[in-house]
């Protein structure tokens, strides 16, 4: 008999445990309160321009970009623009050329330097853009010139071509040092010698066009822009030169942490964007 109740003990106690919530994410606003999505969605909506901030290998934050750009074009309709990090600038017309079907998915793929895993994390949201005939903006610079910045220095860019100068934000651009998210990489690449500099540069070359780009699209649209997380939290990187050209665009922020426990986010975490997608650290990843 007593061996009969210590195994319905461990029956009911293992049906406890699996009955329990065990969520992937939980989203927490600045102040590192949980929201609902639905809340969450409701807010971005009055959003000139919403940044997705991203973990690019977290399958979380890929599925939850697809929700929301299918939600926000359900509000938005044919004023809602995307875009993102990781098409480069002179792309432009390869994407535009296969999102109105001028040419194969395969030419598509070939032609337009794809991340490793586009077709896993981003094919998605090009997808939906093509069948809802949706502007997709290709925001970023030409990775060659980043890796000028980052090799040669800012000033470098000034030798480029005027053709080649299209793909960027107007030079000079301005670098504002006293950034934290600056003064990290600059400290990430060994001090204040002019070389480190490159580092922290070759960052702000890629947010400030990306802005460059977003501005120039957006006129009376609203647009939704993935990147890393990176380029958008504590409404730095993009944000900033976004608000730096004008100051009155309504910006909102989402970022992406992975934490063991999601009960609550972690003191760092908060202010990082206006909502945070607080991901469990064992999911699985991208690549």
């Amino acid at each position: 008999m007593k061996k009969v109740i210590v195994f319905l003990f461990f029956q009911i106690l293992i049906l406890n445990l699996m009955a329990q919530d065990k969520p992937a994410y939980v989203i927490f606003d600045k102040e590192g309160e949980p929201v609902r999505y639905a809340d969450m969605m409701k807010d971005l909506t009055r959003g000139q321009v919403v940044f997705f901030g991203e973990l690019h290998n977290n399958p979380i934050c890929h599925w939850l970009q697809l929700e929301l750009t299918k939600d926000l074009h359900r509000v938005h309709e044919e004023r809602l623009v995307l875009g993102a990090e990781m098409f480069e600038a002179d792309n432009q017309l390869i994407l535009d050329e296969y999102l109105k079907e001028f040419i194969s998915e395969k030419k598509f793929e070939k032609e337009c330097r794809l991340w490793p895993n586009y077709k896993t994390d981003y094919k998605p949201l090009v997808e939906y853009a093509k069948e809802n005939n949706m502007n997709f903006v290709a925001t970023n610079i030409p990775r060659r010139y980043a890796s000028r910045v980052f090799n040669e220095g800012l000033e470098s860019l000034e030798d480029l071509s005027d053709e080649a100068k299209k793909y960027i934000a107007p030079l000079p651009v301005e670098v504002d040092m006293t950034l934290p998210g600056y003064q990290n990489m600059l400290e990430m690449a060994g001090g204040a010698e002019h070389a480190s500099l490159n580092f922290p540069h070759a960052q702000a070359i890629k947010d400030a066009t990306m802005a460059h780009f977003i501005l120039k699209h957006i006129k009376n649209k609203r647009f939704l822009h993935y990147n890393g997380a990176y380029h958008s939290d504590n409404f730095e990187g993009i944000v900033h030169y976004l608000k730096k050209e004008n100051k009155r665009l309504e910006v909102l922020t989402i970022s992406s942490v992975e934490q063991e426990n999601l009960r609550q986010l972690e003191e760092e975490y908060k202010g990082k964007a206006d909502y945070i997608i607080c991901i469990d650290s064992n999911m699985t990843k991208t690549y």
